[in-house]
Parts: structure tokens; sequence; C-alpha cells
């Protein structure tokens, strides 16, 4: 009996708890059922058409242009121009592409190499949609040649500056407690430096992305994902040492989290230098590898600054390295050959939210146990502040 009576106390439960889910249901399902949208528009209003060219890729053979349907009634891709001149091609699916949907146009076109070329969709209800070809040159597929050109730009981008920043180690060690106030709070400038620059980036990927997808929205989520995560990851760094006996250490775990947050920024960097090949900018593809080589040297020194007071390997800080840099030689990778403006968001989100993280740590290690005001205020840490935000906007010219 007491079996039965919790058997029916759970059922009931549940069905308190899935009641407003189907009378919302039955709702959406009677508003979809009488038309109510299409009654209200009348039978003369012309459907809401949205087209995206997501990706538009180069080959001898000609453009091969995939596009995404970002409107709320299905579209059918009529006719194509190129440069004014109608122009055959076959799309996969055939037919309407529907809310959501994407298709990919094949199309046969002897384009000019180095040639600017304009590609003009026309719906079946005379609706344009235009992308401009900048720079034709072939799309770099995925050869050994590709992957080694698009590796040596992540090493001189990414990991060797890392790399000499940590050579300000034993520097650092030597430079006495106003001088460590002042690398540390030297170390938050550069962060809250790419900080904003990240957000800055985040939040322009944001609107190429298809207006479905509510890229604002995703970014900003997602930074709060990984801001949360990497504290967790950080709490439990510091509860392992603990448990096995080491009282110290605290600064490597807190280095741990910069080259976390650095990578995950890095990885940023290395989408926008491969994307940038991969369109033809090659000329941009350059300035950004040059500016991005000063931003990264800076950065190695902040990895190193939490280590003035411990005891490092070697072995530590090659991880260091390769934890902050190497992701830039996979971002240029997927940059070159997967780039897509929703993927770009989730990962610049997803640097965002560490850097906000490291920043918050490293500001807990400034200020220590006095007072906020007190600490902050004081001449190394405001000086320290102010350099680190300089050298970062300096730096940055060369990028801008």
């Amino acid at each position: 009996m007491l079996d039965i009576g919790v058997q029916l106390r759970d059922l009931r439960f549940w069905l308190l708890a899935l009641l407003p889910v189907c009378l919302l249901t039955c709702v959406l399902g009677l508003l979809f059922w009488a038309e109510l949208g299409d009654a209200i528009r009348g039978e003369d209003y012309p459907p809401l058409e949205e087209l995206i060219f997501q990706k538009v890729e180069l080959s001898p053979e000609g453009f091969s242009a995939t596009v995404f349907n970002d409107g709320p009634n299905p579209v059918t891709i009529a006719q194509l121009q190129i440069d004014d001149a109608y122009w055959s091609f076959a799309a996969d699916p055939v037919g309407a592409v529907s809310h959501l949907g994407q298709a990919t146009l094949t199309i046969p076109y002897p384009w000019v190499h180095g040639e600017t070329h304009v590609l003009r969709l026309v719906t079946s209800t005379g609706a344009t949609f235009d992308h401009e070809v900048a720079v034709a040159v072939s799309t770099p597929k995925a050869d050994a040649r590709f992957l080694g050109i698009f590796t040596l730009i992540g090493l001189y981008v990414g990991v060797i500056p890392v790399a000499i920043g940590l050579l300000w180690l034993p520097f650092v060690k030597q430079v006495g407690r106003k001088g460590l106030d002042f690398l540390l709070a030297l170390t938050v400038g550069l962060l809250l430096f790419l900080l904003v620059d990240a957000v800055h980036d985040g939040f322009e990927a944001a609107s190429r992305a298809p207006g479905s997808y509510q890229g604002i929205a995703l970014f900003l989520f997602v930074a709060l994902a990984a801001f949360v995560g990497l504290e967790v990851v950080g709490d439990r760094l510091r509860r392992s040492r603990l448990t096995a006996g080491m009282v110290e250490g605290s600064g490597w775990v807190l280095a741990l989290l910069v080259a976390t947050g650095i990578g995950l920024h890095n990885f940023g960097e290395g989408l926008a230098i491969g994307a940038a090949f991969a369109l033809g900018e090659v000329s941009l593809g350059m300035v950004l590898i040059v500016g991005f080589a000063l931003h990264n040297t800076t950065e190695g020194l902040a990895i190193v600054a939490p280590l003035a007071n411990e005891k490092v390997r070697l072995g530590q800080l090659v991880q260091l390295g390769v934890l902050g840099g190497a992701p830039t030689i996979v971002g240029a990778w997927i940059g070159g050959l997967l780039y897509s403006p929703i993927w770009s968001v989730v990962c610049l989100a997803a640097g965002t939210g560490a850097i906000a993280q490291v920043v918050l740590q490293l500001g807990r290690q400034v200020v220590g146990g006095a007072p906020f005001a007190r600490q902050m205020t004081s001449r190394p840490v405001a000086a320290g502040l102010l350099a680190g935000v300089v050298v970062m906007y300096v730096t940055g010219l060369v990028v801008g």
C-alpha cells in the first residue's frame, strides 16, 4: 500500500509539472491551425525572405556558394547573376530553402584571379540578395601544404611570442614586493584591454551571424558559461593541491588560469587570421600577424607574473607556453577551412569569459587582504594598470 501511495504521489507531481506545457502546446497548435498570421497579413501581403551567404568558395571549376534562409518563409532561388549577367547553377538540395535551412549552389563560372565579382540571387518573388568577392583567389584546401603554412603562422603569431614573453620570469623573481605589485597590476591592465577587445570582436561576429541565432544573446551566455566554468576549474585545482599537501602553489594555479584564458583568446585570433587568408584578404592577414605577434609577447609576461614566488621547472614553462600559444594554430586551421560566423561567436565568447575570470583572479591577488580602494590607488598598482593599458593600446595600433 505504501508503494502504491508513493507512485500516485509521483504521478500527481509529474502531471502538475506537465499540465502547463500541454496547455501551451494546444494554444500554439490552435494558432497554427487557424493560420492567424496569414489572416492578419491578408492574401496580398508579400512573404518575408532573408537569404544570407554563409560561405563562398572558389575553385578552377567556378564558385560554390552556401546560403542560409534566415527568414520565416521558404525561399525559392529562381535566378542567379554574376557581374550583372545571368548564369546557370545547380542547387543542393533542389527546391525551396526552408526556414533555418541552407543550400549549396554550384556555379560553373570562369572567374578571373584577383578581380572583384558580385553574386546576386533572385528569388521567385523578385527579391535580390548580393555578395561581393572582393579579390578572387582559389579557396585553400586541406592538404599538407595548407596545414603547414597555417601551422607556421600560428607559431609566429602565438607560440613564439608567448614563449619570448615567458623569458621575463627571472626578472619577475627579482623585482621585490612593490615591483611585483606593479607587474601584477600591469598584467590586469593587459588583460582588461584584451577583454574589451574580445567583447568588441564578439559583438562584430554576432552582427554577422544569422539573426535567427540571436548572436548577441549567444555571445553573452557562452561568455558567462566560460567564466563560471573557469571558476570551477580553478577552485578544483586549488582543492586538489591542498588535498595533496601542497600549501604553496596558488601562483601556479593562477598562471594556469591566465594561460588558459589567453589561449582561448588566441584561438579567436587564429580564427581571424585564417578567415582573412581564406577570403583572399592577404594584406589584412599580414597586418593581423604582425599586430597579434606584438600583443602576444606581452601576454607571456601576464602568464609568468603570478609565478614570482614559485619554484618553476622548465617543463612547466613549456606547458604554459603551449597552453597560451598553441590554440592560435588550431584557430588558424579552422578559420581557413571551416569558418562560420556562428562558431566564431561561440569561440570569441569562450575567450571573453575566460579572460574576465582571469582578470577577477588577478585582481584578488593584487588586492590581497588590503582594502580594495587603498590597494588599487597605491602608486605601483595604479602605474601598472595604466602601463598595461597603454602598452596594449600602442601595440594594437599596428593591428588597426
